[in-house]
């Protein structure tokens, strides 16, 4: 009885050495601490939190959504990539989606938050299923996600999956399945290996360089300094407290948060978001009259 005793004890101590030695185990030990909000919580924390930037609710907001990271990781967990990888892309969406999530609205942060989450971890899964991208274009991303899927589904139907049934299915041009297959087909080498044996050249080699030529850093030289000719010419527009926006937020170094800013006029955070809204406009418009050079106007990013 002794003995058992003692192999029960070894075999506890077994798991639980297991489980410590798991970041995974470990992560969803801790996710399983924050308590889900009631739909009521939920939205007098989400208001509080628009009204006021409060990183506390952001964190309580985030922190109450962690397992729906971890449920919706695990539909795209594989061999390849990390479980705690996809939970990390996931928690960024998670992230991106409650500074963006309106509680008017009248919806759980979970069935808005879910649409980020899974954008940001299949974007990560095609960033890093091959070192070279398989997807650039819409055709070719929604192949990416649907493709092994699609071809399953066919298979279990006693079909054939040949290109030309794939791309009716998944509607796009069968041209675009077949380089597909090619792309997730084909294998892998490294810059660093030799042209050939004995040789000191490299595949990297081969590659041209990415250093702007003279004549796009002269280019480039010439565009910046119009822009800041343009938003200095803008800036003599400006009247009021818009001057007090553009200097304080829009240009500045180290630009004020919303918040400050409406406690500086006496406004709400949604009212001086509407300033700076206004400001915005007119600056395209009056980039638009004053930049003739399509290019130069299409360089131009004011939000």
């Amino acid at each position: 009885m002794a003995r058992a005793a003692n192999k029960a004890t070894r075999a506890g101590d077994a798991r639980e050495k297991a489980w410590v030695s798991d970041p995974v185990q470990r992560y969803l030990s801790e996710v399983r601490k924050y308590s889900v909000l009631t739909r009521e919580e939920e939205s007098e924390l989400a208001t509080h939190y628009v009204a006021t930037d409060d990183a506390a609710a952001e964190r309580k907001l985030v922190n109450s959504n962690l397992r729906l990271v971890v449920k919706i990781a695990l539909e795209y967990q594989s061999s390849r990539l990390s479980l705690l990888d996809l939970i990390q892309e996931g928690n960024v969406g998670l992230i991106h989606a409650v500074r963006k999530f309106d509680p008017e609205k009248k919806i759980r942060l979970a069935s808005y938050a879910q649409w980020w989450i899974r954008a940001y971890i299949l974007k990560y899964l095609m960033d890093n299923y091959k070192l070279v991208k398989v997807g650039t274009t819409q055709a070719q991303r929604k192949l990416f996600y649907n493709l092994k899927r699609e071809k399953e589904r066919l298979l279990r139907q006693g079909l054939v999956p040949t290109p030309a049934l794939l791309a009716r299915a998944l509607a796009v041009r069968e041209r675009d399945v077949v380089e597909m297959e090619a792309r997730l087909a084909g294998r892998e080498s490294s810059l660093d290996a030799p042209l050939q044996d004995g040789e000191r050249g490299t595949l990297g080699d081969l590659l041209p360089s990415d250093a702007p030529s003279a004549h796009e850093r002269i280019f480039d030289a010439r565009s910046t300094k119009r822009m800041h000719e343009h938003l200095e010419a803008f800036a003599k527009t400006l009247e009021g407290r818009d001057v007090d926006i553009w200097s304080r937020r829009m240009v500045a170094e180290n630009p004020e948060t919303l918040q400050q800013i409406g406690d500086l006029f006496g406004v709400s955070r949604e009212r001086a978001r509407q300033l700076e809204a206004r400001i915005k406009k007119r600056l395209g418009r009056f980039l638009n009259d004053r930049v003739k050079d399509e290019d130069e106007l299409d360089a131009v990013v004011y939000g």
